[in-house]
């Protein structure tokens, strides 16, 4: 999990390690809201995390808002310049 109460930032793992994190972020803290952030290649995998859990699990799981961006990250070893990358926020809420 991640320092940030009910953030959870999401990266290589399948997209289940993700649903039973928001499971537990939900269930655990009686939390209302989770945000699951991702960047890059990792934001299919948020996506699909978001839509198993909203269609198999908890059916009153809403998306309350999607924030999409781009960040600038440090140059590669070898790279002359800053590298653009994208970036998704997806907050869940419960009613």
């Amino acid at each position: 999990m991640s320092r940030e109460p009910n953030v959870i930032y999401v990266g290589r793992k399948p997209p289940m390690n993700y649903v039973l994190g928001i499971l537990s972020s939900f269930s655990g803290s009686n939390a209302k809201k989770v945000t699951l952030k991702a960047k890059e290649q990792a934001i299919t995998t948020a996506v699909d995390a978001v839509e198993i859990a909203r269609h198999r699990f908890m059916k009153d799981l809403s998306i309350g808002n999607v924030i999409i961006g781009t960040e600038e990250m440090p140059a590669r070893e070898g790279e002359g310049r800053q590298r653009m990358v994208s970036t998704i926020e997806i907050i869940l809420t419960l009613p």
